[in-house]
């Protein structure tokens, strides 16, 4: 599951679910691509969306769920390529972390953040079932929406030259 948080402004394209967030934010509810029976077409149409609305400029962040129990899969690796190009901002929310006993727990999110080349403050372990990491999930996602858009004239990755000086 992919999920996205968009400044509102332009129309939205191809979300499954477009859900005001709050009167500024909207949240993308992208459908799953990692252990999804699809189509080879269906799977290509999934990674053109996401390279579009990846590619937006008011995109304030995405939130990446993971099952904890699995390895990342091709997709998954490709994902996180794509997010370290274009610079997006990414919180891994880790799910069913309920299955896990607490040191398996903390060593798995350990090897998952390796794998995936992301920061500490970026993977939550949650347990929906448990209600664990919902809170702390929660304030991750209000931080991620407060902070300031890419500038909505400028492609990824791109910067003004330095002005006169």
């Amino acid at each position: 599951m992919l999920n996205v948080f968009e400044m509102s402004g332009a129309g939205l394209v191809g979300a499954q679910h477009a859900a005001p967030l709050h009167d500024t934010y909207y949240l993308l509810d992208l459908p799953g691509y990692g252990y999804a029976k699809a189509s080879h077409t269906d799977r290509r149409a999934f990674r053109l969306l996401i390279t579009h609305v990846l590619g937006r400029a008011r995109l304030a962040g995405v939130l990446w769920l993971l099952d904890i129990r699995r390895e990342p899969s091709d997709d998954d690796r490709a994902m996180q390529e794509l997010f370290a190009e274009r610079e997006t901002p990414v919180l891994a929310a880790l799910t069913k972390g309920d299955t896990l006993a607490r040191a398996a727990r903390a060593r798995r999110e350990a090897e998952l953040r390796s794998a995936l080349e992301l920061e500490e403050d970026q993977m939550i372990v949650t347990s929906a079932r448990e209600k664990e990491g919902i809170d702390d999930l929660r304030e991750a996602i209000a931080d991620l929406i407060r902070r300031p858009p890419r500038d909505p004239g400028l492609a990824p990755g791109v910067s003004l030259p330095p002005g006169p000086g």
